[in-house]
């Protein structure tokens, strides 16, 4: 009865649109007060959630994240993606998912690489004739590839808590995430099959030279961070440390940041750090209460009644963790949910990098999916668009994801495989 109505104050909490932190630590912390505990307990098991080696690299991914942007990134990687095409049909669709796909090695956040590539890519598309319905849609889901491709923030904080190696996670969420780039350009090229009418311009050499030249430094980050960390010559907090000073001289160098855009900086990645360090104290602190009340035993006890197939448990946890991650933010997710889950995938064999990548995949496809769905509330301001008309939009991509979701689930060689080939 006590947990009932904790999740009822919670779920309360967030249908009311209270931030996420908030929703977490108000009911609990009435718990500790009711239990007779001190505030102090409260505040030891909030900061001892936060106090991880591995969870220092997430506030610099955040700044390379933010500098990229700052930075031009974007833009360059759009031209130089456009120049390549010429004119396929839909070539904008494919640019869309290409430049998503390129900035993902330096951003592991799907609401910044939304947010940012999406006010490059969808005015661009609709003055090209396409529906601004298609192009947001296209613009939310690639975003997606982000989080998934390293270096990812979601996969810094699972590796954390589950005591895996953040080199082993990124190398293993390479294959996954081309994929769902392949299966994002497949349903581009069913949805454009007709249209004639959208096919860029004619490929130039020259065009394409220019294009090359500007994007050759961008292209030095995702080797410094990737290949320091799987070469082990850095921490993945290393790496994340270089590649922002890098990004940082790149921008200087383009002449897009200046020492007065680096307060702006600054307080843009401080107050996302902040943002997330909250949540996954107030997750911490929930994440005890339950733990308290023997929550992960009955439930693990409750689904091993269920099934004893691996396959039937998968399933459930790809049904669970897109509802979570369609009403909770997505760390929040991982810290409540993996202390409980992965003792329990690892009674039935599934490895614990392919659990993460599983889980981390569900959680995307939640950030798309009502009623909280975060990158549609993101990209509604990005497009002008209500937020049900972003979903419409999401909707015929979700298909190729959703695809992808259960091909990585069912073959665990697709994660496994480059992690055993690089010795991970």
């Amino acid at each position: 009865m006590t947990m009932a109505l904790l999740g009822a104050a919670i779920a309360v909490l967030l249908l009311l649109r209270v931030p996420v932190a908030f929703a977490l630590l108000g009911p609990c912390l009435t718990y500790v007060s009711f239990e007779g505990y001190s505030a102090g307990l409260s505040i030891r098991q909030a900061t001892e959630a936060v106090n991880s080696f591995p969870l220092l690299a997430v506030p610099l991914f955040i700044l390379l994240g933010v500098v990229a942007n700052h930075a031009g990134i974007g833009d360059r990687l759009f031209g130089f993606a456009l120049a390549c095409l010429g004119r396929i049909r839909g070539s904008l669709g494919y640019v869309n998912i290409g430049v998503s796909l390129g900035f993902s090695w330096m951003s592991g956040s799907a609401l910044a690489d939304s947010a940012g590539l999406g006010k490059i890519e969808i005015p661009h598309m609709v003055r090209n004739g396409y529906s601004r319905r298609f192009a947001v849609g296209l613009s939310a889901s690639s975003s997606l590839l982000g989080p998934v491709m390293p270096p990812s923030i979601p996969a810094v904080v699972y590796a954390g808590i589950a005591g895996v190696s953040t080199g082993a996670l990124f190398a293993a969420s390479v294959a996954p995430a081309f994929l769902m780039a392949a299966g994002l350009a497949a349903m581009v090229a069913f949805l454009v099959r007709r249209r004639d009418d959208l096919r860029g311009d004619p490929f130039s050499w020259e065009r394409w030279r220019r294009a090359a030249v500007r994007v050759l430094g961008p292209v030095g980050a995702p080797v410094i961070i990737l290949g320091g960390i799987l070469g082990g010559w850095f921490t993945p907090t290393e790496a994340a440390a270089v590649g922002s000073a890098y990004v940082i001289v790149l921008g200087a160098v383009y002449r897009r940041i200046a020492w007065r855009d680096m307060f702006t900086i600054a307080k843009e990645t401080v107050a996302t750090t902040a943002s997330i360090t909250l949540i996954i104290g107030a997750s911490g602190l929930l994440a005890w209460i339950l733990a308290r009340e023997r929550v992960p035993q009955k439930i693990s006890e409750t689904m091993l009644g269920l099934t004893d197939n691996a396959v039937v448990f998968l399933l459930l946890v790809n049904l669970l963790m897109i509802l979570l991650g369609a009403i909770l933010e997505g760390i929040s997710v991982l810290v409540i949910t993996v202390p409980i889950l992965l003792p329990i995938a690892a009674e039935f064999g599934v490895d614990p990098m392919h659990f993460g990548v599983i889980i981390i995949m569900n959680l995307m496809i939640g950030l798309l999916t009502p009623p909280i769905g975060a990158v549609l509330y993101v990209m509604s301001p990005v497009a002008r668009m209500p937020v049900h008309e972003v979903f419409r939009g999401t909707l015929p991509f979700l298909l190729p994801l959703l695809v992808v979701l259960m091909l990585v689930t069912f073959v665990p060689s697709i994660v496994t495989f480059l992690p055993k080939l690089l010795g991970l």
